[in-house]
């Protein structure tokens, strides 16, 4: 989850794209214009080493143009090849 924010952050399409499940990813990736101020975990559920998914729950702060705001969601991330992927997103 952190490394997926920096990723953001830093503009890093490469890295998101590595660490999206092939079944959900979409085919092109694009970044908003957008400046992101900070991420909070909320509550992590699973996740551990014998785990195959798990949960993450998160708010990151971001601006864009003269609007600030928060993502606030629940991400799931699998276990693929032993390394943690990107699943899908709830909101929060």
């Amino acid at each position: 989850m952190r490394s997926r924010y920096t990723a953001y952050v830093l503009g890093d399409l490469d890295h998101l794209f590595r660490t999206w499940h092939p079944r959900t990813r979409p085919a092109e990736l694009a970044l908003p214009d957008t400046d992101w101020l900070g991420l909070e975990v909320l509550d992590v559920w699973a996740g551990g080493i014998d785990d195959a998914v798990g949960e993450v729950e998160f708010r990151a702060r971001w601006r864009a143009q003269d609007q600030e705001g928060a993502l606030h969601e629940r991400s799931t991330f699998a276990r693929r090849g032993g390394r943690w992927v990107y699943l899908s997103a709830a909101g929060a």
